[in-house]
């Protein structure tokens, strides 16, 4: 494999022949966060070595392609700026909506600084509804206030 990004192609490909979800993925490699998992084996993320030998034997990967899941990623790598992908793209467009409210908001309750998203956790969950199944996303990260110098 020459990049993590067609490493990510093979993942997916495997995913897909083997008819496994990214919950059933996530389960076999440990009991971290599915979604910091899944970032992981889509490029974006790392995992521990013990969490890298999981994976390459669930997925059949080589020894060359397990070290490289455990190497820092170049990220946001394959996402072009606007995104086109349609679900991604609503996220770029709650940022645009959104976003500076959110910054006033968290500044107002938190001070002048910025939300990690390294010190970060997300959860992703369906919500049942009769209108129709909504989307329902938690997100938390580590406050980090600017410092005076």
């Amino acid at each position: 494999m020459a990049t993590r990004e067609e490493l990510a192609q093979k993942i997916q490909e495997k995913k897909r022949n083997n008819r496994l979800s990214w919950k059933e993925i996530a389960s076999a490699i440990g009991n971290g966060s599915p979604v910091l998992y899944t970032a992981a084996l889509l490029g974006q993320m790392t995992l521990t070595k013990t969490e890298a030998e999981k994976a390459a034997g669930l997925l059949g990967l080589t020894e060359a392609e397990t070290v490289m899941l455990t190497e820092s990623p170049y990220r946001g790598a394959s996402s072009g700026m606007p995104p086109t992908d349609p679900l991604i793209y609503r996220f770029y467009e709650l940022v645009q909506t959104y976003g500076t409210t959110w910054k006033v908001l968290i500044e107002e309750e938190f001070g002048d600084g910025i939300m990690s998203a390294i010190d970060f956790n997300m959860q992703i969950e369906r919500e049942p509804n009769p209108k129709g199944d909504r989307v329902k996303i938690g997100m938390s990260g580590k406050f980090l206030p600017f410092g005076r110098y």
